[in-house]
């Protein structure tokens, strides 16, 4: 769990990245799960951008990516949320200590 401290830390990190997953009419697939986890392993942080004709709500695709990844999400403004989980082998972010 991440506490305030190290999510304001990841939520500056992650001002300047752009969307690298889009989620549309076909929703979250298995397939794109699996591109995301491959991504947490390379990047540890990314944001997410539902588009408008995606029939989802922009905070039940986060938790549903939370669930099947077992990431944490560090922000959700608007369309866009961004995800966090630490690389098992590619640790890149020291998240501060309380």
């Amino acid at each position: 769990m991440l506490t305030n401290k190290q999510r304001n830390y990841l939520r500056k990190l992650s001002h300047g990245i752009d969307p690298i997953f889009r989620i549309g009419k076909g929703g979250l697939t298995d397939s794109m799960i699996e591109q995301m986890n491959l991504a947490f392993e390379a990047r540890e942080i990314f944001k997410v951008y539902v588009l408008n004709n995606s029939e989802l709500d922009v905070r039940e695709v986060c938790s549903e990516i939370e669930a099947k990844t077992g990431c944490e999400s560090v922000s959700i403004v608007g369309n866009k949320f961004v995800l966090y989980k630490e690389s098992e082998t590619k640790k890149k972010i020291e998240l501060p200590k309380d």
